[in-house]
This record gives structure tokens, C-alpha cells and sequence, in this order.
């Protein structure tokens, strides 16, 4: 169990969820992106890697940044980790975020960024409130700092469901 998280995602095995490009499957973990282009909770530098509590969280995330047609024509894959020790995440609660707004959807700020990479570096992973889906949530780790704390537990090839991408008229 994890303190502070909503009942059903504290209790058990605790599994994560990520969509990529097929093409980025294998460095799934690595956090170059983030590092490179910073990211809502991370300042460039920071390899931040991140993902969803479940599944349908990590497409929304993913479909919020490409759209759907992305997600319909472009090869992507689900990957799911399975985190070796639930106690090691931080869970974030709404409340503890300086600014609320940082919870809404918009460009972060350099204060949001630098938030996000202070408390990865003292904790290495966080759970925290999805901003595209509020009442879900996301883990977001830093790779560097947490090896051996998840494992990898499968990849699939993802597919859409093609009626969220339907002709036009």
C-alpha cells in the first residue's frame, strides 16, 4: 500500500503504463526527451521518464500532445513496468503543489520545472495527479536515480480504437 494514494492504486502490485513511437520502444526508460526538451515536472537536464497508473491514462497523455490520428496512423507501443517497491514512490497530492494551477492544462512554468526536478531529486520517483485526467495519476522517475526500483513487464503493439479517429464528412 502506498500512503496517500486514492484506494485501488496503493493496495498490491503497483504497475505503470507508457505509449511510445515504435521506433523509441527500447529507450523507453531513458528519459532523453525529457531531458532535452524539459518537460511539466522536469527542467532540461533532468532525464525524467514519464507514465501513467493505468493504461488508458498513458493513451490520454499521449493523445493530448499528438492527437489521435497520430495515435491511428503512426506505429506506437504500450509498455507496462511493474515497480519493485510501491514505498519508494512520493506520492504528491494535489494540495502540495505551490501553485494549483500547475494542475491544469497550459504550458508549465520555470517554477513548475524546477519544483518537479527538486522533488525528483530528493525522492527519484513521484506519483501525482494527471493533468489531463484528474482524477488519474501519473509517476514520473527520474532513470538515472532509480535502477533496480521497476522492471520491465511487457511491451505490445498498441492499436487505437479507430472510432476515435473516424472520416471525415
Amino acid at each position: 500500500m502506498i500512503p496517500g494514494l486514492p484506494p485501488g492504486l496503493g493496495g498490491g502490485e503497483l504497475l505503470a503504463w507508457r505509449l511510445d513511437r515504435a521506433r523509441h520502444a527500447a529507450s523507453w526508460d531513458s528519459g532523453e526527451g525529457a531531458a532535452r526538451l524539459g518537460g511539466r515536472w522536469n527542467a532540461r537536464g533532468v532525464h525524467a521518464v514519464y507514465c501513467s497508473l493505468d493504461a488508458a491514462t498513458a493513451i490520454l497523455e499521449v493523445a493530448v500532445h499528438k492527437g489521435f490520428r497520430v495515435l491511428d496512423t503512426e506505429p506506437h507501443v504500450l509498455t507496462v513496468l511493474l515497480l519493485a517497491d510501491p514505498g519508494a514512490v512520493h506520492v504528491v497530492r494535489p494540495d502540495g503543489v505551490p501553485n494549483p494551477n500547475w494542475l491544469r492544462p497550459g504550458l508549465p512554468s520555470a517554477g513548475q520545472q524546477e519544483f518537479g526536478s527538486a522533488m525528483l531529486a530528493r525522492h527519484g520517483m513521484l506519483a501525482i495527479p494527471s493533468v489531463v485526467s484528474t482524477h488519474s495519476w501519473n509517476l514520473v522517475f527520474d532513470a538515472r536515480r532509480t535502477a533496480g526500483l521497476y522492471a520491465l513487464r511487457a511491451q505490445e503493439r498498441f492499436a487505437l480504437d479507430p472510432r476515435l479517429h473516424p472520416p471525415g464528412p
